[in-house]
């Protein structure tokens, strides 16, 4: 296969595709999603199989475990990668509509008009979900996505691209919106990202590595985020049992999600009583600590941190642990360290929490609420594309609003300007 050749193919079909996407109804677009969804219901054992492949292929690889169980699909992952389309359907669809003229002074009517993107190049690693979230989304904005998951979920990939082709053709959407780069050598994302000419945006989601070579490679524009190292920070004047079920949840509900808290945060006056129940909880459910010098004195069997486990992405049982004098220094340590994705508080002080949310720049703020609640399914987005740590266009989770943008509408009765 000529790589070269196949990627400009798609990207050619992809840039034609996108042009239709103002010819297609609220109503067409929803029913795709639906049928969709059945398609996942009905092809369940067809997908799950092709999963196990990926997976024993991803074993027999030796990767890491992070990648593993985002890897794994089951029954519940299907249902809800279901309900994510669910959910984007219920979205009211603000495609093409414009907003209200507003008359200037010299007589012309100004609007605004919701536009998609065009196409968007799709870059990811280990989670097919993703496949699923991505054409929801981008079919509902009106945009067209080239898909690029990574070598391990190939199997996966194409059974669920399966699900996706079957319902565009048969709700006559151009089955062009929606495609996958199917073979797995790596220099299709190199041709990819050369694409600048046809592709729009670039959305890479994966690993550290991953993302550093787009931006390094690559001229289009891209909606990305680094990494997800999340802190939550315990005030001394916090509430001790939801201190306690915050910092629990965030760090053990899942490891190998970049909205898992990464590192603690305790002001010195909080309870000590307190804080060595959550650090035993953590040593019971098999989490690494590696703590400050104070910590390691209150819980000893916790390492001690260096300075580079402070601005560590673990995705993995190990947390990073520090006892701060003062708000000020957790605002200071999450500046320095923090890679502005999620960040929590938990307090029942207002001036504490305003200082926080104002001082904090990340793309989520959580005030008494668990870090694992970043995410545009829980947001209501139906789904994500992904979740931004960029301070232009779209930040935080990136749903259908992130995937559209705004043009002027001028109007008037044949005015010129003198």
């Amino acid at each position: 296969m000529n790589i070269k050749k196949y990627i400009l193919t798609l990207s050619k079909q992809s840039l034609l595709s996108s042009n239709k996407s103002g010819t297609y109804s609220s109503s067409q677009k929803n029913n795709t999603l639906r049928a969709i969804s059945c398609n996942l219901k009905s092809d369940t054992k067809k997908i799950l199989d092709a999963n196990k492949i990926d997976l024993v292929n991803a074993k027999q690889k030796g990767i890491k475990d992070s990648m593993i169980d985002r890897l794994i699909l089951n029954k519940e992952r299907i249902d809800s990668m279901r309900d994510g389309l669910k959910k984007i359907i219920s979205i009211p669809d603000t495609l093409y509509r414009t907003s209200k003229a507003i008359k200037q002074k010299n007589g012309i009517y100004i609007s605004q008009m919701r536009v998609p993107l065009g196409v968007i190049g799709m870059i990811y690693e280990s989670r097919p979900n993703v496949t699923i979230d991505a054409a929801g989304l981008c079919i509902k904005s009106g945009n067209s996505v080239i898909l690029r998951g990574g070598s391990e979920s190939i199997n996966s990939n194409k059974a669920l691209m399966r699900c996706i082709k079957e319902a565009l053709e048969n709700n006559g959407i151009d089955p062009h919106a929606v495609q996958l780069i199917e073979t797995i050598d790596r220099n299709a994302i190199d041709h990819l990202l050369s694409m600048n000419e046809y592709i729009d945006v670039i959305i890479p989601r994966g690993g550290k590595s991953l993302i550093e070579k787009v931006m390094s490679t690559s001229k289009i524009p891209m909606i990305k985020h680094l990494d997800g190292n999340c802190h939550v920070y315990i005030d001394n004047k916090a509430d001790q049992e939801m201190a306690f079920n915050i910092s629990i949840n965030s760090k053990i509900q899942r490891y190998g999600v970049c909205n898992a808290m990464e590192t603690l945060l305790i002001h010195k006056s909080f309870s000590k009583k307190c804080l060595k129940k959550i650090l035993s909880t953590y040593s019971e459910n098999n989490v690494e600590i590696r703590g400050c010098r104070n910590i390691k004195k209150l819980h000893p069997v916790a390492k001690l941190a260096q300075e580079k486990d402070w601005s560590e992405e673990f995705l993995s049982p190990i947390i990073s642990v520090k006892i701060v004098e003062s708000l000020n220094e957790a605002i200071e340590h999450i500046t320095k360290y923090g890679s502005l994705h999620t960040d929590a508080i938990v307090s029942d002080d207002k001036g504490s929490i305003n200082q926080f949310k104002k001082l904090i720049n990340s793309s989520s703020v959580m005030v008494n609420t668990s870090t694992r609640f970043a995410d545009g399914y829980e947001y209501g987005l139906g789904a994500e594309i992904g979740i931004s740590t960029d301070k232009l266009h779209a930040r935080g989770p990136v749903g259908l609003d992130g995937l559209t943008n705004l043009k002027y509408i001028v109007t008037s009765k044949g005015k010129i300007r003198s």
